[in-house]
Parts: structure tokens; sequence; C-alpha cells
């Protein structure tokens, strides 16, 4: 069973309230509409996976609230056919102004878990306040969790903020990635950086409390900066990754990591050492959600090789 220290409980969908966040205090009037975190606007999951009585790895836990929808598990994952994949989907269609979500993700003991998206997040123009996400993930003692959303794709008038927590047992390995297209590249002549703000934030710590590393970007393109080299320079699309594991399955991962501009595909992609041991962090730029979701996923590949033995399987070819 969970480490009850560890698990995430929460009888009801909590408040999700960002209004201490310096960056986001223009954006704080009461939308006209529907109001902050109305019924159907206060998206809540928690996924609690464990070992059952015969090893397997299972989803042993699901609660959810509307707009968001989690299934069954499912076992379609040749190389790891005992790990369950989970889709996480939304009735809602896409954020809006006064969204406010809330995910948790809780891996038992070794137990293992691959989570996506159905589709791509789109976060919809907002004239009042913002949409925000808090995420906590939690791995357990040899757990190992692989959470590969589809792209977020950001409106023109877009506010959005998500802190994401990770609670990862030196043992344990948990790989996150995350995808930002610039914008709606061909609608209405294209929304490339034409969104109001972007605050994303990460942060890894151990089960006793020990703080390991926090990486926080807020991008205003309204600043005249986002095209300079050193931000996204001539891409349209980045990714993020973190992987927390040990420090020698890391120093695998990275020595088999190659650091490269290429031309032809438009992509850049490098990776560093988190601070304290913590793990790995993988970046991508890109023009098109394709090449950059596939330099992801062989990132992945790598990382499920060094920890798993197997690499990942061939995408799908409607993903």
């Amino acid at each position: 069973m969970f480490n009850k220290d560890l698990q995430l409980h929460y009888s009801d969908s909590p408040e999700v309230d960002f209004s201490a966040a310096r960056e986001m205090k223009p954006y704080l009037e009461e939308p006209k509409a529907m109001y902050v975190g109305a019924p159907g606007k206060r998206g809540y999951l928690n996924l609690g996976f464990e070992l059952d009585t015969d090893g397997k790895s299972i989803l042993r836990e699901l609660d959810r609230r509307a707009p968001l929808i989690v299934q069954q598990e499912l076992y379609f994952d040749e190389k790891l056919p005992g790990m369950p994949c989970v889709y996480i989907l939304s009735s809602g269609g896409p954020n809006i102004d006064g969204d406010r979500y809330m995910q948790n993700i809780t891996v038992g003991r070794g137990a293992m878990a691959w989570v996506s998206t159905g589709a791509a997040t789109k976060l919809a123009g907002m004239k009042y306040n913002y949409s925000g996400m808090i995420q906590n993930i939690v791995l357990e003692q040899d757990a190992y969790l692989e959470f590969l959303p589809e792209p977020i794709i950001p409106h023109a008038s877009t506010r959005f903020i998500c802190d994401t927590r990770m609670c990862v047992d030196p043992t344990a390995t948990v790989l996150y990635s995350e995808i930002y297209m610039g914008g709606r590249k061909y609608y209405n002549g294209g929304e490339l950086f034409k969104f109001d703000i972007l605050s994303v934030c990460s942060h890894g710590e151990r089960p006793d409390g020990e703080q390991l590393f926090r990486e926080k970007f807020i991008i205003r393109p309204d600043g005249g900066h986002i095209r300079d080299c050193g931000v996204m320079g001539k891409y349209d699309i980045f990714a993020n990754v973190i992987v927390m594991t040990p420090p020698d399955k890391a120093e695998e991962i990275y020595k088999r990591t190659d650091a490269y501009i290429d031309r032809s595909r438009h992509l850049a992609a490098g990776v560093t050492h988190l601070p304290n041991g913590a793990g790995l962090l993988f970046k991508v730029l890109g023009m098109e959600p394709g090449p950059v979701k596939a330099a992801v996923r062989e990132f992945a590949s790598g990382v499920r090789m060094a920890i798993k033995g197997v690499p990942l399987p061939e995408e799908f070819p409607w993903r």
C-alpha cells in the first residue's frame, strides 16, 4: 500500500490560488461570466498507482472532478506490458478565463506508470483573469513514472501559470516532460508569441523535505526579447524535460545524450545536470511539434533503457 506520509489525499478538490504570484497580479479581475473556480472550471485529478498482490502495477486510486476525465488504465506498451498507461482528457474544451486545475499523481513502492494527455492542451484567449494549474507528483521507493503529455498551445491574450512539485525517493525515477508551442502558428495569419504571460515553475524534493532544485521561467512576449539569441531566437517551440533519478543512472543517461544543433531538422537540444544529484534537465527548441516530440521521445527512450532495460515503442501514427 501507499506510504500515507507521502500520499496526497483530498476529500474535495482544493483551492488553486496563485494570487500571491507577483507576475499574476495584473490579472486578478473576476470574469464577467462564470466566476473563478466555478463548477466545471475547477478540475481535480488524483491518480494512485501501486503493485497488486501479484506484483502487477495497477491504477489503485482514481478521483476526478469535471472537466478532467480519466478512464480505466490500459496495457498497450509492448516494451513494458506490465505498465499501466493512462490518458488525461478534458470535457471542457480549452482552458479559459478563471479555470483552476489540480493534478496529483502518486506511484507506490516498486510500481510503474505512464501518463499522457489525449490531445494538445489549448489555452484560450483571456480578458479578465488567468488559468492556473498545480501538479503534485510523488514517487515512493523504486517507483518509475513517465509523464509525457501532448504540447500546450497558448492562444492570443492567454494568461497561464503552472506549478509542479515532484517529491521523489532517491531510488525512484520520474521523467517529466512539457512542450510549449509559441501559439497557433497558422491561425488567422499566425498567433506566434501573442499570449500575455506564461509562468511555469518546477521543483524537486526528497520525502524528508530536502529541497533539491527549483526552475521557473516567466515569458512575457510584449517585453520584446522573445526572439533574442539565448531566448527563443528563430525557434517557435520549447520543450523542457526533467529526469529525477539516482546519480549513477543520471550519469549513464548523460553520457548517452548528445547536445546538438540540427539545421536540417530545425532542432537544437542540450542536457545538463540538476543540482544536488537530483538528475538531469533536457531542453529542445524547434519549429514544428512533430520533430520536437520525436526528440523528446528519443531522450525518454534512453532514460527508459537505462532504468528498465528496454526502449520506448514506436509512437502511434495518429499521435
